[in-house]
């Protein structure tokens, strides 16, 4: 009891990352809190499911709009909180969310509206069966820092138009923009207790795991994301991780170098570089691999470092200095180990202790930590391949599996290759934007975790499927319950025959063989 309330009296700080700048201090929910907040949306939940599907997509739509008034301010707030210029607050975020919702009210009737079972097997021909799609309950989001707004709203909305309640467990490091998104839902109509913020760090999620949820969805490191899901195991808890990623880009000796090196520079700094879906292996045939170096290098040196407030950036700074410390120690093992540093690598500390340059590294190779580690930073590792078939086996080595990409001017051979990369998601001739394309799963294989998002399938992830089924003929009893009788194995066999013989002469002397069964004498 100690170690709770010691907890519950902790507080978490939100600070810009890239002015130092304290935006606000918030108390950490500690178990207690947890526990009661998930009692409270269970206790709401079953109120929120009796709306119904078509007034909680009506929700959706109020939500939307109300977001699109709003959207330079909420912009402006992601960047104060994560750091990424306001531009991509617009486009990576605001504009995803908008066509989430857009998605869902254009769909989520279709989706999880009853359906009605068609019945193949002649033997139960007499049956209506029907599909339902029921809540989970309670449904708790575990939701990281560096796309602190799109990634909680798109798993949140879905939960929502399902007929869930959400109690979402933001980072630590940007607690802010998860309150604006309460408010948000609050003024579209959501009632309080069925979305709830948790503010807290590592022991918050904890508690949420542990407590009574129905299901989880939670975005991370996959060192968490085991440990969640060993958790998760011991009482069968469903879970969806999304757990990163080692993304592999592939530029093949037909691509258009121009267009292909600019497309490895955006892929691999959007957001400094803090995006699961990152660029962080890039593999480019040799015959194009010194253009490809050289093109790389000079757009990196053309961008611009700052604050994300300021229009003119194109980087903003890192969330924290201890993640500029894993890229450093990345960066300086592949040095080491023989990689040429054509640009970058070293922090601009005239900015500020996270900003840091971005950074193109040549000859890499897997035994380079920066090959195989996540980096989650503003780096490039390019290295060359002889043939398409180097460039596979090297695009799959690796225990991560989120996305990949392509890059050639020939679309059928791209696609060819893009069905032999071990990823959840490859894309020809584009890197990251797969993540806003709201009709499409987001998700990986391997180490990349469990389960989808957005999408059909990741509206699907917040249902549980109920098949109901009535028999048309109550008053009359079934030919395979009891009363077997000596001759029923034969008239099975029959009847067997009669489904699924081939030749129509076949079928028609089984049906008569196997007719006797409808009169036997049943129990």
């Amino acid at each position: 009891m100690a170690t709770e309330v010691e907890f519950a009296v902790s507080r978490i700080a939100s600070v810009n990352p890239a002015t130092g700048e304290v935006l606000g201090e918030l108390d950490s929910a500690g178990p207690t809190e947890v526990r009661a907040a998930v009692a409270r949306a269970r206790t709401a939940q079953p109120d929120w499911n009796a709306w119904g599907i078509r007034n909680r997509i009506r929700m959706v739509r109020r939500f939307q709009q109300i977001l699109l008034a709003h959207k330079t301010d909420i912009a402006r707030r992601i960047t104060q909180e994560a750091g990424k210029p306001v531009v991509e607050a617009l486009v990576t975020e605001v504009l995803v969310v908008l066509d989430a919702a857009r998605f869902l009210i254009d769909n989520a009737f279709a989706i999880l509206r009853e359906e009605k079972l068609p019945h193949g097997n002649l033997a139960v021909k007499t049956k209506s069966g029907r599909i339902l799609h029921e809540p989970y309950g309670v449904v708790g989001i575990i939701s990281p820092w560096n796309y602190p707004f799109s990634i909680p709203s798109t798993e949140a909305l879905a939960a929502l138009v399902a007929g869930n309640a959400v109690v979402l467990k933001p980072s630590e490091l940007t607690p802010l923009i998860a309150l604006e998104l309460q408010a948000l839902l609050r003024e579209a109509g959501v009632p309080d207790d069925v979305f709830q913020v948790l503010p807290g760090e590592g022991a918050t999620g904890a508690a949420l795991v542990g407590s009574e949820i129905d299901k989880l969805v939670f975005t991370g490191s996959v060192a968490t994301g085991r440990r969640i899901a060993q958790i998760a195991a011991e009482r069968l808890l469903p879970v969806v991780l999304e757990l990163g990623g080692k993304d592999a880009m592939l530029v093949l000796e037909d691509a258009d170098v121009d267009v292909a090196s600019s497309g490895a520079v955006w892929g691999a700094f959007v957001n400094a570089g803090q995006t699961c879906l990152s660029v962080e292996r890039c593999y480019v045939h040799q015959s194009l691999y010194p253009a490809f170096l050289e093109a790389c290098c000079a757009k990196a040196r053309k961008l611009r470092v700052g604050n994300g407030m300021d229009p003119a950036t194109e980087i903003g700074p890192m969330i924290h200095e201890r993640q500029v410390r894993v890229v450093e120690s990345q960066v300086e093992d592949a040095r080491q180990r023989g990689a040429r540093m054509l640009a970058g690598g070293t922090r601009l500390r005239e900015l500020g202790p996270t900003f840091f340059a971005p950074t193109v590294l040549a000859d890499v190779d897997h035994d380079m930590r920066v090959m195989q580690e996540e980096t989650f930073g503003p780096v490039l590792p390019i290295a060359p391949f002889a043939d398409d078939a180097e460039a596979v086996r090297l695009a799959n080595d690796s225990d991560y599996g989120l996305a990949a990409s392509v890059w050639t001017r020939d679309r059928a051979r791209g696609e060819r290759l893009a069905r032999q990369i071990d990823a959840g998601t490859v894309m020809v001739n584009d890197a990251v934007s797969c993540f806003s394309i709201s009709e499409a799963p987001h998700g990986g294989v391997k180490s990349s975790g469990l389960g989808r998002t957005h999408g059909r399938w990741g509206l699907e992830e917040m249902v549980r499927v109920k098949y109901v089924d009535s028999d048309l003929l109550p008053r009359m009893k079934k030919i395979w319950w009891f009363g077997y009788g000596g001759g029923f194995t034969g008239e099975m066999e029959s009847f067997l025959d009669l489904l699924y013989a081939r030749p129509l002469w076949e079928k028609l002397k089984a049906g008569v063989r196997c007719a006797g069964a409808l009169w036997r004498r049943k129990l």
